[in-house]
């Protein structure tokens, strides 16, 4: 056995093998594999007293990967044994390097049992290798014990997560890791089995701990002599002590099986036969019509609750042979509202034209489906998805936030009811087990998620789908590997050989160009679908000049005409939406005495002002770090009392609203109110039923929610959306403002958007008021020309952090030094980032800008971040859409 990390074979490895153990040659062209191990759950362990022998030639620090989990070097003494571990355990996760007997076969993506010490492991086969890396003994590889499942996964898949690790420069472990969910492989067993003809008699007497003693006895008692460590830990006090003493004098082995979880089951009730002609009571009656109503299926306790009845009369209608109660496997899955059966809808001709054209697509296909807000495209995405089913195939459908996910899955689990999964961040572990395992079974489903759901899967993939595609949040910068979702899927489509639907109202400036004149036409296709449903008419939208509000005298954030609409809108029965592009109550707090504004101890940024409810505690928090401290009644430089808050946030628009308009029911929706699971479902269905007149969000609000009921939508301060120093916040700011707008006269009424700004003359103003994403595609396509940014030019960032400011500013100049008179390469930089103080860690940045189809002669990333001193992380973000 070998660990290596895997990305240029430049990273750390490490020596774990039994030195007396003999090997053979062979004539496999590929002899050796890599392994993705759940290594057993392992502690803090004491200190070794000789250091200096420990087997350790790199280190994570030295080639500067952010460390994340405990190093398999820190838990063996000299001789390559397992110490005593004494503190709380940890799990770790790594890949491993093992060869492979002749009489074994082993492709990608089987499950295997490898040696780990003097234990055995379940392992899933990553990829072969024709040799060994650099600097990796051949005696010190130890040998694959056995396969335990073939092709557990495709082998597409790992091509995958391969060419995401090369694409991103990435350890492909820091890849896996974020495919799959921790511990894939826990639900199987570690067991140990006696081996008796190794024991002498009266054998236990040689055994100095006390706890190998009653493990041997435990294994005795059974004539396998077999049990699982789980068992024997429970039964044991001091199994790891006893367990090892027993491997090293041979009398056990230890060995891994891979398990089938127990279900969870539930009783279940089911309507059998309503049509049948029964003397019932009129209670009985009831509670069947009341099944019937929610699909003529419940779990037993839901029934209990929603019937308002009770086990024993549900027992009876059962022995009357209405019901049938039995258990069930209930998969552990976000439950929504169980939804009635929805039929497909008459199509517009623009949708049955965009809906054959899909079908027709065979293989491979990168298709734009470009539909104003409300044409009708989750209506196509069904219909496509529908046949694709019955063939027995699956679909991935992509959504960018999680608060979206609720109103879509509800929808689609109303056309193909249990064959609907989710897959977020946002779900339990049991929850994402169970999910997992769903789509190991092979049947036909959908699974909606967000970003992380590309990862799933799913066999017999016939469809991918992004909706909202251009939305940024489908971009993961935060950590490696910083991929994009829409790049993954296309790969993963190529790779599945199926379509991919990018479906968006503002397609990304990348897609449009991609799509609209791409190198080969004949895989990429444009389907435009260019009318609301019904043919009703886009809102007119009309731009309020808040220059001349306060010019007439109206210092508040509503201008007149907003004021106006918002007074009509409880009258007329209807609801509206205001949007903000921040949370919070005000963005700082200043010294109206001194000027001093109270910053973040850890960042260089103001803190936000936050104002929960009347009466409540008044706070300041970080939006960067989330450090928070209460609001001081006095400045802390010169001890004045006019502190004087500044900015809005959508507490402040909530504030106020109920101040001016205290008739009008509010909701706010933004991170803060829809932290806990299940509050996005939970405040959109209080929405939806009419429990308020207006809800107050920030981006959530502008991403694909369908809300017939909103009439008016407000965009309270458009401004904070265009002045940034970035070259994408055109295209942002025209995106969120044509989406938010999009919400409204969606339903029978027709809407009216009303944009308050100080810049109505702005470009994007105008281009957004006409509806016109052509006219401002083009003209920001020229201006990205002629600076070389995306889609005419592509970059890469690099990002580097320390908590020491020299240490990271010198480093970021000699890294910039490798890339000076590289052909074909522009250098921006380095220079310190906007905010150039996060978490009391300083960052700095250096941009590589060349063009989209020539890759530059770029230096060996393994010789860049060995630039990097212990205490600098640098992160290489490849196609970044932040760059501030």
């Amino acid at each position: 056995m070998y660990i290596q990390e895997s990305r240029a074979l430049t990273l750390f490895s490490l020596v774990a093998a039994e030195p007396k153990e003999t090997y053979k040659t062979t004539t496999n062209p590929y002899p050796w594999i890599e392994v993705l191990v759940d290594l057993p759950k392992i502690s803090q362990p004491a200190r070794n007293k000789n250091p200096q022998n420990k087997l350790s030639p790199h280190t994570l620090e030295e080639n500067q990967i952010v460390t994340d989990t405990i190093l398999e070097q820190d838990i063996l003494n000299e001789g390559g044994e397992p110490e005593e571990l004494i503190k709380e355990e940890t799990d770790y996760q790594d890949l491993l390097i093992y060869q492979i007997p002749e009489n074994l076969n082993i492709n990608p993506g089987d499950i295997l049992t490898v040696p780990w010490g003097t234990q055995q492991l379940g392992a899933i086969a990553i990829r072969l290798l024709s040799q060994l890396p650099p600097g990796i003994p051949l005696e010190k590889v130890r040998e694959v014990k056995d396969v335990v499942s073939k092709e557990f996964f495709p082998r597409t898949y790992w091509e995958l997560l391969g060419r995401i690790a090369t694409y991103y420069y990435t350890p492909l472990i820091k890849v896996i890791r974020v495919a799959l969910p921790p511990g894939i492989l826990e639900r199987s067993q570690s067991r140990l089995r006696l081996k008796s003809e190794n024991i002498p008699p009266g054998g236990e007497e040689f055994l100095r701990s006390q706890a190998a003693r009653e493990i041997l006895k435990i294994l005795q008692s059974q004539p396998d002599g077999d049990y699982s460590f789980q068992y024997l830990k429970r039964q044991v006090r001091g199994f790891d002590r006893g367990k090892k003493q027993l491997l090293d004098r041979n009398w056990v082995e230890s060995y891994f099986k891979l398990t089938q979880s127990k279900p969870h089951t539930q009783l279940a009730v089911t309507l059998v036969d309503p049509g049948r002609e029964l003397n019932l009571t009129k209670r009985q009656r009831e509670i069947l019509n009341l099944l019937a109503d929610h699909g003529g299926e419940l779990w037993l306790t839901a029934c209990v609750e929603v019937c308002k009845t009770t086990p024993p009369t549900l027992r009876l209608l059962e022995r009357l042979g209405c019901v049938v109660i039995e258990e069930r496997e209930r998969l552990r899955r976000e439950q929504g509202p169980k939804m009635g059966k929805d039929q497909a809808k008459t199509l517009t001709p623009d949708q049955s034209q965009a809906l054959q054209a899909i079908i027709a697509a065979k293989g491979f296909n990168k298709i734009l489906l470009h539909g104003v807000t409300g044409s009708g495209k989750t209506e196509v995405y069904l219909q496509a998805i529908a046949p694709l089913l019955r063939e027995g195939k699956s679909a991935l459908v992509l959504v960018p936030e999680i608060g979206l996910t609720p109103q879509l899955t509800d929808r689609f689990r109303a056309r193909f009811g249990d064959k609907v999964q989710v897959y977020h961040s946002n779900l339990s572990r049991g929850e994402r087990y169970d999910t997992w395992r769903q789509m190991f079974t092979g049947s036909s489903q959908v699974v909606i998620g967000t970003r992380s759901a590309i990862f799933s899967p799913l066999p017999k993939l016939g469809i991918i789908i992004l909706d909202e595609e251009h939305d940024s949040s489908f971009k993961q910068d935060s950590r490696i590997p910083t991929y994009h979702a829409r790049t993954v899927a296309q790969w993963r489509a190529e790779l599945e050989n199926c379509p991919l639907i990018l479906g968006s109202a503002t397609p990304s400036l990348e897609t449009w160009v991609d799509v609209t004149s791409p190198p080969s036409p004949t895989h990429h296709q444009y389907l435009s679908l260019p009318q609301r449903i019904n043919s009703r008419p886009l809102p007119p939208i009309e731009i309020v000049d808040m220059r001349q509000e306060l010019k007439q005298g109206n210092r508040s954030m509503f201008s007149k005409t907003l004021e106006q609409a918002l007074q009509e809108l409880k009258g007329k029965g209807q609801q509206g939406i205001l949007f903000i592009h921040r949370r919070g109550h005000s963005t700082f707090v200043s010294c109206r005495s001194c000027g001093y504004v109270l910053e973040c101890p850890n960042c260089d940024v103001s803190l936000a002002y936050h104002h929960l409810e009347a009466g409540g505690p008044e706070l300041l928090k970080c939006h960067y770090c989330n450090y928070g401290r209460s609001h001081p009644k006095l400045c802390p430089e010169c001890g004045s009392p006019y502190l004087k808050f500044f900015g809005s946030g959508t507490q402040k628009i909530v504030q106020e609203l109920n101040r001016q308009f205290p008739d009008l029911q509010v909701i706010r929706f933004d991170s803060d109110t829809t932290r806990n699971k299940g509050s996005h479902r939970k405040l959109l269905d209080q929405f939806a039923k009419g429990e308020a007149d207006l809800l107050v969000g920030t981006q959530m609000l502008t991403k694909g929610l369908d809300l017939p009921q909103v009439t008016l939508v407000g965009v309270v301060a458009a401004d904070g959306l265009l002045h940034l120093s970035d070259y994408r916040a055109s295209e942002r700011a025209f995106q969120t403002l044509t989406q938010v707008a999009g919400r409204a006269g969606r339903g029978e009424e027709s809407g009216r958007v009303i944009i308050q700004t100080y810049t109505p003359e702005h470009a994007v103003i105008a281009a957004v008021q006409n509806h016109d994403y052509q006219s401002f595609c083009r003209a920001e396509l020229t201006q990205r020309e002629a600076l070389s940014y995306p889609p005419c030019g592509r970059l890469i960032l690099l990002r580097l952090t320390s908590l020491d400011p020299i240490q990271v500013q010198n480093t970021a100049q000699l890294i910039a030094t490798t890339f000076i008179d590289q052909p074909g390469l522009d250098i921006l930089g380095p220079a310190p980032a906007s905010i150039l103080r996060v978490a009391n860690r300083y960052r700095w940045q250096i941009l590589l800008k060349f063009t989209p189809h020539i890759l530059p002669q770029i230096p060996d990333w393994g010789q860049i971040f060995q630039l990097c001193p212990p205490g600098v992380s640098l992160t290489i973000d490849v196609d970044p859409l932040n760059i501030i």
